[in-house]
Parts: structure tokens; C-alpha cells; sequence
């Protein structure tokens, strides 16, 4: 990118980890220049040809029967909500108005009422009360919690993200997913993946459910479903699970607009096509190997992620995540904090060695930098 004065900066924030495929990618800007031309816009009171298409491509593609296509990744984890809540009393008989949907602290899926019910950040929560009711909130990675939330018959789902983004990129103990995927399936509740972050290649797999071959009830995936240009999500299930969503009961103007779900096909065929995922994966194990070797342990004593999906944790005794965020600014790189020691690094998939290693280079300087300023 370059700003008005025409200095270069490496994006390694990516739209928040929407530009997995770069800006502008030139096939992608191409469909959009192409289905603009003929139809943006129908509504689904109106049948078009390509939001089928979009259904059965994207079904295929994650191995799921149905989906339902929203705008954005908060209206695509609410869309969960309400369905895993309608399965449970038509399903598994709750009694009504007693549904309960388990979250773990530090979760971030938006900033709706409902999203913000579930939260313990001051910052997303406070003042916005009452609350929605129904939510219980559990510790992160503890498996005993999870045991004992869903004991309980009445909870109908557990939502989860699978490496936490706005937390700190924090990913979870090996074989914690694969243990979250059996309770569930012993205790009869949903498992709700929400891969908006981390879904379509950014955690070097093209799911990051993948990494210990488990498969959730309901999947959530947006962000870069729409190649950084046009907001869409899509909420992936079994016909079982999705059969309780009637017409009339669920819906979206502008949800899987013909040009959003032709902009969808699109990105998943350059995501298949042009090796993205194994891609995240090299780049990702080179760039969290070249940091932790080159960068001193006092000042960053933790690198953490999975493939280009990675957080840097600053010592306060040397400054905050946004003054290390600053100088990288003022040395050509862009990020952003994700809280007062995090930084997170999440460039576009697409990059190559060189423009990593370059990133890699500006990182070593700022935080040498950053080192210098607190003497």
C-alpha cells in the first residue's frame, strides 16, 4: 500500500484478516467487473441463477448439505444462534425459553447486542445492558469446563473459535477440538466452529477444524469470502440441523446477492487454484521460526499462531503493543494491536518469500527500536 505522500508499507493486517487474497486480486476484480454488469441484485423473493450456484459450490467445497449466506461474520454467527436455539426445542426438546448457548471468555464474534452479551471485555461491554439471556461463559482451552457446561440439558450449542483472533491469537492445547468434538456429540449439543478469521487457508489449512480432522455441526465462515470486496458469510450445517429453518423464519436482503455469492465461487477457486493454503502454511512456520530465532526474548518474549495467522507479545516493561505498532508503521509496515501487549500479524496469503522476509526485516527493527527507546 501507499499513502498519500507515496511511502510504501507491507499490509500485514489485511483488512483484519480479510485480504487473504491481497487487494484487488486481478480474477476476482474481473468477476466483479463481469456480474455488475448483468445482475448485483434480486433479493430472494426473486430466484437468480447464481445464488444456487453459490449453494452447491460452496456445499461441495466444504463438505457440508446445506448453507445459508449472510453479509457479515456477526450475522453469520447470530444465524447459528438462532438455529442451534430452534434445533434445540424442535430437536432435542428443550423446554421453551430455556435454550443456553455455551461461549469461553475473551471470544470475539462482533459487536451486536448478542455478541457483546457474551463477552468479558470491558471495552465491547460495558454500559450496553440488559443483556441477552441464555449465555453462559466458560474458560478458554479447559476441557473440565466443557465437560461440566454441557451436563446440563438445556444448552443446545457450544460456539467456539478454533485459534481465538481478537484474544490474542491464542490456540489452544493439541487434541482440545477433537475433545470439544466428542462432549458434544456425548452430550448432544451443536458444535458451533466460528472460522471467520480463521477459516478459508489463513491458519496454513484450509479450515482450522482441519488441523485435528474434526467436523463441526454448524460451520461460520466470512471475512474473505467475498476476496475483500463485497461482505458476505455463509453458515454450513447437515439438512437435519438446517430442516428447522422454515420460509419466512430467516432471512437477509441482502444476504447471497447474486454479485457478493458470484465474488464467493470466485475467491474459493483462486483459494483451490493457486496453492493458498500450503502457501499460509511455508510462510507462516518461516515467519514465527525467523522471529523467535532474531528477536530478543526480553523484549518479545512470545510468538505465537498457525500459519499466517500470528501474534507477538510485547513485555510492558519496554512499551505497549501500540508503540511497537507505531514504529512499524514509521519503518513501512502496518498492524495493529489486538490489546496492550499483543500484536497481531496477519498478511495476505498470497505473499511471497520476499515480501515476508521484508516484513520479517521491519519487525527486527522496530522491536530493536522499541528496545532502544526504553533505555
Amino acid at each position: 500500500m501507499w499513502d498519500v505522500d507515496g511511502k510504501k508499507y507491507i499490509d500485514f493486517l489485511a483488512g483484519f484478516a480479510t485480504l487473504n487474497l491481497g487487494h484487488s486480486h486481478p480474477k476476482i476484480l474481473n468477476v466483479l467487473i463481469e456480474q455488475a454488469k448483468v445482475l448485483s441484485h434480486t433479493s430472494r423473493a426473486i430466484h437468480n441463477d447464481i445464488l444456487p450456484e453459490f449453494a452447491e459450490y460452496v456445499t461441495k467445497y466444504f463438505n457440508f448439505d446445506r448453507v445459508v449466506a449472510m453479509n457479515t461474520g456477526v450475522e453469520g454467527a447470530e444465524t447459528s444462534l438462532k438455529i442451534a436455539r430452534r434445533w434445540g426445542y424442535r430437536k432435542k426438546k428443550i423446554p421453551e425459553n430455556q435454550a443456553v448457548v455455551v461461549f469461553v471468555e475473551k471470544n470475539f464474534w462482533g459487536r451486536t447486542l448478542s455478541a457483546i452479551s457474551t463477552s468479558n471485555n470491558p471495552v465491547a461491554h460495558e454500559h450496553y445492558g440488559p443483556y441477552m439471556p441464555g449465555f453462559q461463559i466458560i474458560p478458554y482451552n479447559d476441557l473440565e469446563s466443557v465437560e461440566t457446561a454441557l451436563k446440563n440439558p438445556n444448552v443446545c450449542a457450544f460456539m467456539i473459535e478454533p485459534i481465538q483472533g481478537e484474544a490474542g491469537v491464542i490456540v489452544p492445547n493439541d487434541g482440545y477440538l477433537k475433545e470439544v468434538r466428542r462432549l458434544c456429540t456425548k452430550h448432544n449439543v451443536l458444535w458451533i466452529a466460528d472460522e471467520i478469521q480463521t477459516g478459508l487457508g489463513r491458519t496454513g489449512a484450509l479450515l482450522a477444524v482441519d488441523y485435528e480432522n474434526v467436523k463441526p455441526d454448524i460451520l461460520i465462515i466470512g471475512k474473505g469470502l467475498g476476496g475483500g470486496f463485497i461482505p458476505i458469510s455463509g453458515i454450513l450445517s447437515s439438512d437435519d440441523i438446517m430442516s428447522v429453518l422454515t420460509p419466512g423464519s430467516h432471512g437477509s436482503t441482502f444476504g447471497g446477492n447474486p454479485l457478493a455469492a458470484k465474488l464467493a465461487i470466485s475467491t474459493l477457486k483462486v483459494i483451490k487454484e493457486e496453492g493458498v493454503v500450503e502457501n499460509s502454511r511455508i510462510l507462516g512456520e518461516k515467519l514465527r521460526k525467523e522471529l523467535r530465532n532474531q528477536l530478543p526474548e526480553d523484549v518479545i518474549p512470545i510468538v505465537r499462531g498457525k500459519g499466517l495467522m500470528n501474534a507477538l507479545v510485547v513485555n510492558p516493561n519496554y512499551g505497549s503493543a501500540m508503540d511497537l505498532s507505531l514504529i512499524m508503521m514509521d519503518l513501512g509496515l502496518i498492524t495493529k494491536p489486538c490489546d496492550d501487549t499483543t500484536v497481531r500479524l496477519t498478511p495476505a496469503l498470497i505473499m511471497t518469500e520476499a515480501d515476508i522476509n521484508e516484513g520479517i526485516d521491519i519487525i527486527i527493527k522496530s522491536v530493536n527500536r522499541l528496545k532502544q527507546n526504553a533505555k
